[in-house]
């Protein structure tokens, strides 16, 4: 297939998703509780987290259409952290509107988090499947892994010896494990072999961190435009990336100590972020990153290589392609 027809495969998908996601929230009252649910899940996005569901799904042999349900769970439980995080790190921003908290207020904005959440586990239990009991097994413990990978992201804010492993660690729950299930629930609802489902979620830890590596590169280096979030907002909450934590191994003296200095002071200026981005390229912390997104997306896709040739499992490929040259 060529790039066209993938996108078409995508769109139809995600038509299929957004629709499935619509319906769900039919109910008015009380407009605390469902108005910013409605803001939140009508926001776009590209539904990865949904889509990889349903082609893990199809690329054991099954049918999407089974794997619905489950998707569009995995899409809220999605939309449920961000909601969440923005609060918590105080983002005025996402996918270019404002947040959830800035629209209404914080206590909306957890309300509706929670309202998410059980909304998931309504849409993942209309799921048939032999599996039913492992599936809720597998998103209960994505729910706990980026709870506690979020408590860590936000440990680290407020410590100065935190490595590149801990951070490793971190969106590996945080992240990771939320794509990872999404991979593993669709071999299951798709009746995959024990040694697909681990396949497919090896093929999610990878593209997970891979995922997480490029935003942290797209909140210093993207286009605030495109990205859909303020640029420097990871260096503005103290945040320890990728980026930040392969800077400080690789420098010494005054540029060291600058940039430790940037994540314990408040109202970092726009200059102070651009002088950040001139040591991470003097450093090669930026090419360092996207080798590291090259090499996971690599990885995940060579993953994949004894699975039956099909259109789901060249989606997937082509999937993890592209999330290696998205700029939001």
């Amino acid at each position: 297939m060529i790039d066209k027809d993938f996108r078409k495969i995508y769109a139809h998908h995600k038509s299929i998703i957004e629709k499935r996601i619509i319906s769900l929230v039919d109910v008015d009252a009380p407009t605390s509780v469902y108005e910013p649910i409605r803001y939140v899940l009508g926001s776009g996005g590209k539904r990865i987290r949904a889509m990889l569901v349903l082609l893990s799904c199809e690329a054991v042999g099954g049918k999407g259409r089974k794997a619905l349900d489950a998707a569009v769970a995995i899409e809220i439980l999605h939309n449920f952290t961000l909601v969440h995080d923005d609060v918590m790190d105080h983002a005025d921003l996402r996918r270019g509107r404002p947040t959830v908290h800035r629209k209404w207020n914080s206590h909306i904005a957890i309300l509706a988090g929670d309202e998410l959440i059980a909304q998931a586990y309504r849409s993942l239990l209309k799921t048939q499947s032999l599996h039913m009991q492992e599936i809720l097994h597998v998103f209960t413990d994505a729910f706990i892994q980026v709870c506690e990978g979020q408590g860590l992201d936000k440990e680290f804010e407020h410590r100065t010896d935190v490595l590149l492993d801990d951070y490793l660690l971190m969106i590996a729950k945080k992240t990771g494990r939320v794509i990872a299930a999404a991979c593993e629930i669709g071999g299951l609802i798709g009746e995959g072999t024990p040694r697909q489902r681990v396949a497919l979620r090896k093929f999610g830890e990878h593209l997970g961190k891979a995922f997480q590596i490029q935003d942290d590169l797209l909140d210093i280096a993207g286009n605030e435009g495109e990205f859909g979030k303020t640029i420097g907002g990871d260096l503005v909450e103290g945040k320890k990336t990728y980026v930040f934590l392969t800077a400080l191994e690789r420098t010494t003296g005054k540029d060291r100590r600058l940039l430790q200095s940037l994540v314990l002071r408040n109202g970092i200026t726009k200059a102070q972020i651009a002088r950040a981005k001139e040591i991470y390229k003097r450093a090669g912390v930026l090419d360092a990153a996207r080798d590291e997104i090259f090499r996971n997306t690599l990885l995940a896709q060579r993953g994949l290589s004894s699975f039956p040739i099909s259109s789901a499992r060249e989606m997937l490929h082509w999937l993890a392609h592209q999330l290696v040259g998205r700029n939001s």
